[in-house]
């Protein structure tokens, strides 16, 4: 099968069934993000396990496993809303989410570059905070874009997007304050995380 036929029987799912495009970009707006944070703690425990700490990790590939999960979900919404297939309310959550997803593919390639340059690097690096809004924006844009439903069985995933956007902007304000606080916040995660404060 040519990529043409591929692209023409997506269009044609597209307009006929816009509806069932919508749920599939919420539901890995949801799940993208589980995954995401899953291995993201994942991570966090290999740190406490003094693991060796390199880019291609299998911590950090759930990670950008994740982010592909999301970013996949971006790019079918902003085909929903060049199309015009979406409500004002669920157009302002799926541009929220796909800022997100950009933050997230942009930044993730900076992570990579920092491990190249740098080998380990801690919570709070140039990449990290980024990469962390960047969660913040597409779980925001997930729970608009399921809040701005009216119907529908995805709607039971509600406290599941809540949760994620709880523990994302948690996450982000958490390394947030280890910049704000310095050494001396630094000092209890120092063994922890190996140079998990270290600022790069």
């Amino acid at each position: 099968m040519s990529a043409v036929t591929i692209i023409k029987k997506f269009s044609n799912l597209l307009i006929s069934k816009p509806q069932s495009i919508l749920t599939l970009v919420i539901t890995l707006s949801i799940f993208g993000p589980l995954v995401i944070l899953s291995g993201g703690i994942w991570d966090a425990i290999s740190h406490f396990l003094k693991e060796p700490e390199f880019f291609w990790t299998i911590q950090h590939v759930v990670v950008y496993t994740g982010v592909t999960m999301s970013a996949s979900g971006g790019v079918l919404g902003s085909i929903l809303v060049i199309r015009k297939f979406v409500t004002r309310n669920m157009r302002k959550g799926i541009i929220i989410f796909l800022v997100g997803c950009i933050i997230q593919l942009v930044f993730g390639y900076a992570d990579f570059i920092s491990h190249e340059i740098f080998g380990l690097d801690g919570l709070v690096s140039w990449a990290h905070q980024p990469l962390e809004l960047g969660l913040v924006l597409i779980t925001l844009g997930g729970f608009l874009m399921i809040k701005s439903l009216k119907y529908g069985k995805i709607k039971r995933f509600v406290p599941v997007s809540i949760i994620s956007l709880i523990f994302s902007i948690s996450w982000l304000g958490f390394n947030l304050s280890l910049l704000v606080g310095g050494t001396i916040l630094c000092l209890p995660f120092y063994e922890i995380f190996s140079s998990g404060c270290a600022i790069l």
